[in-house]
């Protein structure tokens, strides 16, 4: 079976903000970590819950990297019309990446809807 998600006018999402972080732990593979903050705004008519994400990560090395899961930072916001969920997380990345996704959820009814993330960049600074 599968399932067709559609956009819901008035469900949008932001990118607020994106930091190169060096405090925090990364491998030597992707050894350059970025915080990112997302905010999901409800202006629909419609009580929506968020139940997964998808994020593409394409660096300039020419690899993509496709990340999927259930939820948003562990948790399923519900967001009732004129409510938003403001989030916090983090990536690493080996060089130069551009990054989009899409949030999945359902109304009330049962409908699927998605709503897309505008594409944003983790450019890491020149290392001396």
């Amino acid at each position: 079976m599968t399932i067709h998600f559609e956009q819901l006018p008035g469900l949008t999402a932001t990118v607020d903000n994106v930091v190169y972080d060096p405090t925090l732990s990364a491998p030597a593979d992707k050894p350059h970590p970025f915080v990112y903050f997302i905010t999901i705004d409800n202006k629909s008519e419609e009580t929506v819950t968020i139940f997964g994400r998808k994020w593409v990560i394409r660096d300039s090395d020419g690899h993509t990297q496709v990340v999927e899961g259930d939820g948003v930072v562990g948790k399923f916001p519900r967001l009732e019309p004129g409510r938003h969920f403001k989030y916090n997380s983090y990536m690493q990345v080996g060089s130069e990446s551009r990054v989009n996704g899409a949030f999945f959820g359902a109304t009330q009814s049962g409908r699927a809807v998605c709503v897309q993330v505008p594409e944003f960049g983790m450019d890491p600074p020149m290392l001396a």
